[in-house]
């Protein structure tokens, strides 16, 4: 078997572990840094014990909190512009995945002649940055531990930046950042985490030895804490579990790509602004259904892992698939998030421009175990509805 593996340098997971956030700096020589954030978090004063942090280890620092979901070009270009301006040394990312993926470009494009245009597809940066923290406030994205950015380059529509150059030299996992979380986001974001595993898990190409074993313990952790954190959200070991098993997908789906769920994802979040989570959340046990011919073995053998007593009263590998899935859709039911297109206001007329939009997604579509036609897009989307 061949393959390569690449994730953060140093992952840190200790609650509270951002208080040293400031020492961290000092150590990869940080001397003025730049904290990529959004407002929500300045708003709920999550950055303060870091910004203490700077001070206590005479961290020069700037913050620039315009980050927005799904962030558009002009928000990048804003920030490269801000760190420019402010002579930055070094950049912490700290959010979501929008900040975090932010965090990212500011770090590779700050002093590089390469614009953000340049960069979109795979390897296409030039190969040094800033020095790089992030540290996630959901249990979600994995961004992290992952080289890729998403951008929003139009209306609707959605870029990536692949490149190595991207994972970051550490990674703080601090769980004490997530109990503020309201239930929705923890439920959303938690779906899009064990989303990352199970198409890590199934990818086509590239999965490996590596990703399986992150994949099947990222899912175990989850699965196992999902509802804790979301109907008990003080509930810091469940808090604890689900940002590790979200940080332990984000290296398997760094590694072994995301594919189908995703790419009929995006255009949901493009066109109507759903959350990147939820719009996974929708289309997942169709995506999943779809697949079964060409997956069951692999779906069998998480379900095994996740609901091992159902399977001891199954038989063949498309039945337990097909426990699998519906094990999925329950979850989405008890952690209460909308389960049809039609529940989240989308206009049944547009399904087909949904459809065209999510066969664009090539990047993603070939790491798909089944091959998947704008036909069966649609009929997805039909489903789902």
């Amino acid at each position: 078997m061949s393959f390569i593996f690449s994730t953060t340098k140093t992952i840190i997971n200790a609650s509270d572990s951002t208080s040293d956030l400031g020492y961290y700096c000092k150590d990869l020589n940080i001397k003025k840094v730049m904290l990529v954030t959004d407002p929500g978090i300045i708003k709920l004063k999550l950055h303060q014990k870091m910004i203490a942090s700077f001070q206590k280890f005479e961290i020069n620092y700037v913050i620039f909190s315009e980050v927005e979901v799904d962030p558009p070009i002009s928000v990048i270009e804003n920030a490269l512009t801000f760190a420019k301006k402010n002579e930055i040394d070094g950049v912490v990312g700290l959010g979501g995945g929008s900040s975090l993926d932010t965090a990212k470009l500011i770090a590779a494009l700050t002093f590089s002649s390469q614009t953000i245009h340049d960069a979109f597809g795979v390897e296409k940066l030039a190969n040094s940055r800033l020095p790089l923290i992030q540290i996630p406030t959901t249990a979600g994205t994995g961004s992290e531990v992952t080289p890729i950015s998403i951008v929003t380059t139009g209306e609707a529509m959605k870029m990536g930046i692949v490149s190595s150059v991207l994972l970051p030299d550490i990674a703080l996992l601090d769980a004490t950042l997530t109990q503020k979380l309201p239930a929705h986001i923890t439920a959303a974001t938690g779906i899009d985490a064990m989303v990352h595993a199970i198409e890590a898990y199934t990818s086509l190409i590239k999965k490996n030895i590596y990703s399986d074993m992150l994949a099947i313990q990222a899912l175990k952790l989850m699965s196992q804490n999902i509802q804790k954190a979301v109907h008990h959200g003080d509930d810091i070991e469940a808090r604890s579990n689900m940002m590790l098993g979200a940080t332990l997908a984000g290296q398997a789906f760094a590694n072994a790509p995301v594919a189908a769920v995703h790419a009929l994802a995006y255009p949901l979040g493009g066109h109507y602004h759903i959350p990147h989570g939820l719009s996974n959340s929708l289309v997942l046990p169709h995506v999943l259904r779809f697949n079964i011919p060409n997956a069951a073995k692999l779906y069998s053998q998480l379900a095994e892992i996740i609901i091992p007593e159902k399977c001891t009263l199954l038989g063949t590998d498309e039945e337990k698939a097909e426990a699998f899935v519906q094990y999925l859709e329950y979850l989405i039911d008890d952690i209460g998030l909308p389960k049809t297109l039609k529940d989240v206001g989308i206009d049944k007329s547009r399904l087909e421009i949904l459809a065209k939009d999510a066969i664009k997604q090539e990047r993603l579509l070939v790491n798909n175990p089944k091959p998947m036609s704008e036909l069966d897009i649609l009929t997805i989307y039909q489903t789902a509805y």
